[in-house]
């Protein structure tokens, strides 16, 4: 069975349900996943570090043996995830020498707070985009964060800094909605997949009998013409549209750099280790000169020095690559710094830039409050970057107004009476809102399967807003794209240095400072 790590992400939960159909695009086939679609609770899964002098070969006819499955194996790490294996056998391998054998643990994106949505009906015509001016996209007012950063600064450089598209991000979430008219043409599907070929259900979801499908088995018997990276859940499309975006309706960081794909986590939220680590693999081997990875989680260093090792392994790996990996801080509200115990994925990996989240509290403040969820800590936190926070109540806003008050931005909410400073993207129109179980029938007969049921958002026409450091996490690796494209490939951690130097002064245990594209740039 997996062992539960709740992802500390700050996920907002779109609460709005429907029964649509999806909505209709160009066909195309589908390219094939990485394995079989499969739907399980996932039990009997171990990770494995195979030792350098294993044979592959030998390693899966091991395994096959005991009566188990290879579905991933990295030969130049040595890393694989294997299926099926009962505990027995399972012991039997590790005492076999191959390898570590570890089980599989589980992460889950928690749902902790209800996300904002609009309807967004006067977008540009995606073939008449904002690319070349980010800050004539339709709802650029919306976007505090932006300007936050100064990155509205290298848009009006001359020439314009925009990204380029031979620069690659990728993006290590529940997938891209890579047609919505932010995202299109910016996704290189030839180089995203999937690892979602498990249905994994966290503990605190309820079984279903038939049990729901895996996001492989949805695109292979529901959206046959849709990519496998297409997403199931909305939480990696808002990821996306921060790094880079066309900006019909909202701007990205950059509006040319190259985006791919790497479905780690399903339409629930729920992945397990063995897909994020074989994600961070695929994009090392693909050209990401960035990773982003907007998840994370936390275990006992105590009796798990062998998963430890494991992730230490791919990430030094990846760094070897030239890839930098991004990733959030956290939602709990923790001091990583002192944390005892608990080994914080991914901030305790090497070679990350762990990033922390701050935003306005009120429409006429400093978008550079800390954040009320956000995970902090001296030397553990390596910068701070737009997440949004929690807005005072207009009681509270009114008693922090003076006469000639600086206003860096208009002081009227533009969604009115708002609870969240939000991040903003479109809603992904594949996400799935409920499930149809089917009544059981009779054996022999067959039992129809579990039917998803999408959202008001597969309209097309819908955006939403998040607050975590989720968000704040893409602002980064969009910055760190800019970078790389100014300064060359290859070189992490000379980038990952240049945006720690760069930012504004900042509250030391949220990081060396909160990121500023402008200064990053040098402009």
């Amino acid at each position: 069975m997996h062992r539960r790590i709740t992802v500390l992400v700050l996920l907002a939960a779109v609460v709005v349900s429907a029964c649509s159909t999806d909505v209709a695009v160009a066909p195309r086939q589908a390219p094939k996943s990485l394995s079989l679609a499969i739907s399980t609770d996932g039990s009997g899964n171990y990770v494995v570090l195979m030792k350098g002098n294993a044979n592959v070969s030998q390693f899966a006819e091991r395994v096959a043996s005991l009566g188990g499955t290879v579905t991933y194996v990295h030969a130049a790490t040595g890393f694989a995830t294997v299926s099926g294996l009962s505990d027995a056998a399972a012991a039997q391998l590790s005492a076999s020498g191959l390898g570590q054998v570890q089980q599989d643990v589980e992460v889950a994106l928690p749902t902790q707070l209800a996300a904002a949505e609009a309807e967004v009906s006067d977008t540009r015509d995606p073939s008449v985009n904002s690319q070349a001016n980010p800050t004539t996209a339709s709802r650029y007012a919306w976007q505090w964060n932006m300007r936050l950063i100064k990155a509205d600064a290298a848009w009006a450089a001359e020439p314009a800094i925009l990204g380029d598209p031979g620069v690659t991000v990728a993006i290590l979430d529940t997938g891209i909605d890579y047609d919505a008219p932010d995202l299109s043409g910016l996704v290189d599907l030839s180089r995203s997949a999937s690892f979602m070929n498990v249905y994994v259900r966290p503990s605190t979801e309820a079984p279903t009998n038939p049990p729901k499908l895996s996001d492989d088995l949805v695109t292979s018997r529901h959206f046959p013409t849709r990519h496998p990276i297409s997403d199931y859940h909305g939480h990696g499309t808002n990821v996306a549209t921060q790094v880079s975006s066309k900006a019909a309706a909202l701007a990205g960081v950059t509006s040319r750099t190259t985006l791919i794909g790497v479905k780690v986590l399903g339409s629930n939220g729920s992945g397990s280790l063995g897909s994020v680590l074989g994600g961070v693999l695929w994009a090392a081997d693909h050209g990401a000169d960035v990773a982003n990875m907007s998840l994370g989680g936390g275990f006992p260093k105590s009796g798990n020095g062998q998963t430890v090792s494991i992730i230490n392994r791919v990430f030094n790996y990846a760094k070897q690559q030239g890839m930098l990996i991004v990733v959030s801080a956290g939602n709990s509200g923790i001091d990583l710094q002192h944390n005892g115990n608990q080994y914080s994925s991914y901030c305790d990996a090497p070679h990350v830039v762990c990033v922390s989240s701050v935003g306005l509290t009120t429409w006429i403040g400093s978008g550079d409050a800390t954040a009320y969820y956000t995970n902090f800590g001296r030397n553990s936190a390596s910068v701070a970057a737009p997440g949004g926070n929690q807005l005072l109540n207009a009681a509270q806003t009114a008693a922090l107004v003076t006469p000639g008050w600086p206003w860096a931005i208009s002081p009227t909410n533009p969604l009115g009476n708002d609870v969240a400073s939000w991040v903003w993207s479109f809603c992904s129109k594949t996400r799935i809102g409920s499930w149809t179980i089917p009544a059981l029938v009779v054996p022999p007969a067959p039992q129809p399967p579990a039917v998803p049921n999408l959202t008001i958002c597969s309209l097309g026409n819908r955006l939403t807003g998040f607050i975590g450091t989720s968000q704040a996490a893409p602002h980064v690796a969009g910055l760190a794209a800019l970078l790389v494209a100014k300064h060359g490939h290859g070189q992490p951690q000379t980038i990952k240095h240049m945006i720690e130097q760069s930012g504004d002064g900042i509250d030391p245990a949220l990081g060396r400072s909160r990121i500023n594209v402008k200064n990053a740039l040098g402009l």
